[in-house]
């Protein structure tokens, strides 16, 4: 291997070592000279497990059972068949681990539509941006920049079934490209995948303590693998980070329009903790693996469900401020952060703000902001 082909290597290396590990940014960096260190759980792709809108990234990174919004298409599908408006168009961004580096980014753009009084679609697009790596020949001239990158395509379909329950599905194609073809003349470290969304969502009214609430129950089995064409030549995760979401939330009718919103969501990855036999194996005995592989046992897979709680509290619906905290496992990654947002609805838009308060010196989330913008489409409800 020439000098020039190990710095394109090596770079395109590392950004793979940033795809697979997004997921436990803030774990231990003690690695030991294989490579091994503690017993998490990697993945390919894992930058679709980024929570893309301020509002749930404000709330502890939740939002598989809270009132359905136009980012339902990355928390559960199935919630859009239960939204009161009829189209919206939303944009998030999220200048992400700007303690390890100043140029990568997150970017996410969705939109939904009713096309009958049961029946919503929905689509989306998101964007990883590892960033700029400048290249340079043996005798140090300069080769240009790369800029590897990840990018996802949703497509959703969500149908109520009576007033209170409501199914979705969602297909996604998904491309990784850690190199560019003006240097390296193969695919070698470029990946693509189709998978699925399966998800279920009831609500029901009821009172408590004499206040009117609508509570939530919301189920999403995401990146299930339908087909995928990973690198030959790069050794790396497996499978995609497909993922059991659990979640409940509360939604208090309080006087004069306000809304106060309690919620919690459990996470479970479908991920066989060791993939290095796991090659072949197929996306059922994954799956089913991913809850009896760890070595600890019982407790141990009781490690690798990580939980968040998040509460808003929307002052006549038009000024929510919101809080939450998400936690998983020293062994399994080591997140903990609070977290803060507020927001701002004028007619037909909404703006939100959301802010990870984090440990500075040990974890590279901290100080991360995310912005939202939603635009709703044809007549504004009433409150």
């Amino acid at each position: 291997m020439s000098r020039n082909n190990f710095k394109i290597t090596l770079v395109t290396g590392f950004a793979l070592f940033f795809s697979t590990s997004q997921l436990h940014a803030q774990s231990d960096n003690t690695v030991s000279a294989d490579g091994r260190s503690s017993n998490r759980i990697y993945t390919a792709m894992s930058f679709l497990m980024i929570a893309p809108d301020a509002r749930a990234g404000a709330m502890g990174d939740l939002g598989v059972a809270t009132q359905p919004d136009a980012y339902s298409i990355h928390w559960n599908p199935a919630k859009f068949a239960l939204i009161k408006t009829n189209s919206a168009v939303s944009l998030s961004y999220s200048p992400w681990l700007k303690n390890l580096a100043p140029d990568i980014d997150f970017a996410y753009l969705s939109a939904y539509k009713r096309i009958s009084e049961r029946t919503v679609m929905a689509g989306s697009l998101r964007y990883f941006s590892f960033g700029e790596f400048q290249l340079a020949d043996d005798y140090q001239n300069s080769l240009g920049a790369i800029n590897p990158n990840e990018f996802a395509i949703d497509l959703a379909f969500s149908r109520k079934f009576g007033e209170s329950f409501s199914l979705g599905t969602a297909v996604r194609y998904v491309r990784s490209r850690l190199d560019n073809a003006q240097f390296i003349q193969s695919n070698a470290s470029h990946s693509s995948a189709l998978s699925t969304d399966l998800s279920a969502f009831y609500t029901q009214k009821t009172q408590v303590f004499g206040t009117d609430v609508d509570w939530n129950l919301g189920v999403n089995v995401s990146n299930i693998a339908i087909a995928r064409k990973l690198p030959l030549s790069v050794i790396g995760p497996q499978f995609l980070p497909a993922n059991l979401r659990l979640g409940t939330a509360m939604v208090f009718h309080q006087t004069n329009d306000d809304l106060f919103t309690l919620a919690v969501d459990f996470n479970k990855l479908l991920v066989p903790l060791s993939q290095a036999t796991t090659t072949n194996m197929s996306l059922v005995s994954s799956i089913f693996k991913s809850f009896s592989d760890a070595p600890g046992g019982f407790s141990e897979e009781l490690q690798e469900i990580s939980y968040s709680i998040g509460a808003e509290y929307n002052f006549k619906q038009k000024f929510p401020v919101r809080a939450g905290y998400f936690h998983e496992s020293p062994v399994k990654g080591n997140r903990q952060f609070f977290t803060l947002g507020a927001g701002f609805r004028y007619d037909k838009f909404e703006l939100d703000l959301g802010y990870i308060l984090a440990n500075q010196t040990q974890s590279p989330l901290s100080n991360t902001l995310r912005f939202s913008l939603s635009y709703q489409l044809g007549k504004t409800p009433s409150n």
